[in-house]
């Protein structure tokens, strides 16, 4: 298990900490708050072990606020990165997969796709983007809204995991 480079989260202060992991979930920093509060011991310096506890709190919690922590996703390649409003991870996590570049047509293709993946779902469309391109999101939207609603939910907590997962790695 990897530890971490830059921090050691059992030696942190509860603001130290809060400050550190507390946007690993998009906006969402209750998560990194309950594991806090829950006991940070010397097994949470590894990146895998901290990120299993974010996770089952995200896991553990209501549908409720679950659904609030997909929520504070943005939309790929939506408003909110064509007027620059992205948090830095998700900024960076959209510019990695080549959404800063799209064409006028791919953004309307995006927006139509977010449109209609968000009427069907009452949800953004989540996905881990960090190694993908363009053409693989737009394929996932494809033969994503297809899923069953209660599978689809279940789908975006896994993916918004993934995105904590490589959040922390990246620190």
């Amino acid at each position: 298990m990897a530890l971490f480079q830059s921090c050691v989260p059992s030696n942190m202060s509860c603001d130290a900490f809060l400050n550190q992991f507390g946007q690993v979930y998009e906006h969402s920093p209750w998560i990194a708050q309950a594991v806090y509060q829950q006991g940070v011991s010397e097994r949470d310096n590894q990146v895998e072990h901290l990120h299993q506890r974010m996770a089952q709190v995200l896991l553990g919690a209501d549908k409720t606020q679950q659904h609030s922590v997909i929520c504070a996703h943005p939309d790929l390649a939506g408003r909110a990165a064509i007027e620059n409003q992205l948090s830095h991870s998700s900024q960076a996590e959209q510019m990695g997969a080549g959404l800063s570049q799209c064409t006028t047509e791919e953004f309307e293709l995006f927006t139509a796709l977010n449109d209609k993946y968000k009427s069907r779902f009452n949800f953004p469309f989540i996905m881990a983007v960090k190694g993908a391109n363009k053409a693989q999101i737009i394929d996932g939207f494809k033969s994503r809204i297809h899923n069953d609603p209660e599978f689809e939910f279940t789908l975006a907590l896994e993916e918004v995991n993934k995105i904590a997962l490589f959040r922390l790695r990246d620190m």
